[in-house]
């Protein structure tokens, strides 16, 4: 698919979802009526802001891919991070704007869901995408010495993006999250409720960054430390989901006394929510596991690879000296 191609595809569909009936729209924190077949279709939220936002990010990301194809036609940027970065796009779409999104104040079940997706899936996706990796490829060399790589070896970055800091700052997300008079204000609140959204993929960015390993990082850890880090997500994962099922009285306000007249009651709706993480997010954290172990062996694979044309080169350099 040629770029221009790729931008008139992009603007088809952000008009496209513009152009959505406004009888689509739900308002935040409203009763919702049961689903129905129709509703799972056409019932999305539009976020002007997050269309804004999304909007702007694969224009950049599109103008990246672009210029690099143009300065560097023998090397343009792989096709399967475009997919990557854009399915990362995508599943946030899904999550933020879908139908899921519009009875995530009305069933924490679902409102679970769309977390998982957006901690546990879109973030990686995004990562995988390579952004910085490509934002070092696009940009002139001026910009890249004055702006990018400044930014990259900051300190400020450098603390933020600590393994052990990264980790903390993952798991106290989620905890603070759950257990915080935050969670209850942003079911009634739609601005609490975008910064909530945007502090858990800002969280999620920065413990997967150090995981998916493949754009620059101030701190690169081993393969079995990988390994470890994402391991040890799994019981405090675990933790917080039994806190939330195992609880005998609704945890917020806002579902417990929501008018319903179908669905789970307010306590079968939070177990639910419960295992729904401990199920959902153990076994990602294990799938991720499962890629890091994969990708350690390929590591080795090549350094094995590396050292055999090393030592192959030392003795035919030890051959040819008299």
């Amino acid at each position: 698919m040629t770029d221009r191609w790729r931008f008139r595809w992009s603007a088809i569909a952000l008009a496209l979802l513009s152009a959505l009936p406004a009888s689509t729209v739900f308002a935040h924190g409203a009763v919702r009526s049961q689903p129905t077949a129709a509703t799972l279709i056409t019932g999305w939220e539009l976020d002007p802001f997050f269309i804004i936002a999304a909007g702007l990010t694969c224009w950049i990301y599109a103008l990246g891919v672009r210029r690099v194809a143009r300065e560097h036609p023998k090397s343009p940027f792989p096709r399967k991070r475009i997919i990557y970065f854009y399915s990362g796009i995508a599943t946030l779409v899904i999550a933020l704007m879908s139908p899921l999104a519009s009875y995530d104040t009305q069933l924490f079940s679902v409102h679970m869901w769309q977390h998982m997706l957006i901690v546990m899936v879109a973030a990686p996706l995004l990562l995988l995408g390579t952004p910085i990796t490509l934002a070092l490829r696009a940009a002139t060399p001026q910009f890249r010495r004055s702006t990018l790589l400044p930014i990259l070896h900051s300190r400020a970055l450098r603390i933020l993006s600590f393994p052990v800091l990264a980790w903390l700052l993952f798991t106290a997300t989620m905890w603070a999250t759950h257990f915080l008079p935050l969670y209850n204000a942003s079911l009634e609140h739609v601005w609490l409720h975008r910064l909530e959204h945007f502090w858990f993929i800002t969280a999620a960015l920065f413990f997967w960054w150090q995981v998916i390993g493949v754009d620059p990082t101030p701190w690169r850890m081993p393969h079995p430390v990988r390994m470890l880090y994402v391991f040890l997500q799994m019981p405090q994962n675990s933790f917080l989901a039994l806190a939330i099922y195992g609880s005998d009285t609704p945890i917020y306000k806002h579902y417990a006394t929501l008018p319903r007249t179908w669905g789970p009651g307010p306590l079968l709706d939070q177990q639910l929510a419960g295992i729904t993480m401990w199920v959902f997010g153990d076994l990602l954290f294990l799938i991720s596991c499962g890629f890091v172990a994969y990708g350690w062996v390929k590591h080795e694979e090549m350094e094995g690879k590396r050292q055999d044309r090393q030592q192959e080169r030392a003795a035919q350099a030890a051959r040819i000296t008299p």
